[in-house]
């Protein structure tokens, strides 16, 4: 007896921009394997006949591995239950649903994808920063700033990506953003590009922090800049008002 598999993602926080489809699917699971990345509200309404496992990370340490985590999802969906793996964001936007979606494949379990509002584009559109303006940049490029430990080498061309004339969105990347920031310098990027970082976005302590690539590492330093958070860089960023009220509900 096979079950099924859902991967599914919960949009940046809130329940807001929780889908309709999420919704449905979240409610109807008999396993339910979650982080924190949705966030409190969300988590809060999951339903309580379902089995729920936290498969959070806390300061750096993952409460379940991987590996571990791909082991339950197959194990509890040939017990022929409806498995719900539930991720803040898009699953296959860096959240690891691509890796999942070929464990499920290879054992034969039938996969659906319940797309959700990533927070690449949802978070900085709520703080009044546009990632494409006619004025400012007609593409965007987003892209990890925590490779996977290990690697013999970057996947990440950063002469092409100083070079990129439009606005780059970074995800995972507060505690290397002064390896970024000189990686991007270093290859010939402007120092006085703007840049925001937005932490917690959509969340009622979101805050929003702006420099430019010469300063941003110092500031996000001495405000003591924690994740989840977005670094935009691009002039898309002059567009922020620090006292415009937000434009997504929360």
């Amino acid at each position: 007896m096979t079950g099924k598999v859902y991967l599914v993602g919960s949009g940046p926080g809130g329940l807001g921009l929780l889908t309709l489809r999420a919704r449905e699917v979240i409610d109807q699971a008999d396993v339910i394997l979650y982080d924190q990345l949705p966030g409190e509200d969300v988590l809060a309404t999951l339903p309580e006949r379902a089995e729920k496992i936290d498969c959070g990370k806390f300061g750096g340490k993952h409460t379940l591995e991987q590996d571990d985590i791909e082991a339950l999802m197959v194990t509890k969906a040939r017990e022929g239950k409806k498995v719900v793996r539930l991720k803040g964001g898009d699953p296959f936007l860096f959240g690891r649903g691509g890796e999942e979606l070929e464990v499920m494949r290879e054992h034969g379990i039938p996969v659906e994808l319940v797309s959700g509002v990533t927070s690449a584009l949802a978070v900085p559109g709520a703080v009044g920063i546009p990632l494409t303006h006619r004025k400012y940049a007609s593409q965007v490029t987003i892209l990890t700033g925590h490779e996977e430990p290990g690697k013999a080498e970057s996947g990440l061309d950063w002469e092409n990506l100083a070079g990129n004339p439009g606005t780059l969105v970074i995800l995972m990347g507060v505690k290397n953003i002064p390896d970024i920031t000189r990686s991007l310098v270093d290859h010939g990027k402007d120092p006085d590009t703007p840049v925001a970082i937005i932490e917690r976005g959509l969340r009622p302590d979101q805050r929003v922090t702006v420099g430019t690539l010469r300063t941003i590492a110092d500031l996000s330093k001495s405000r003591n800049v924690r994740p989840p958070a977005i670094i935009v860089i691009g002039d898309v960023v002059r567009l922020y008002r620090e006292d415009e009220p937000g434009l997504v509900p929360m």
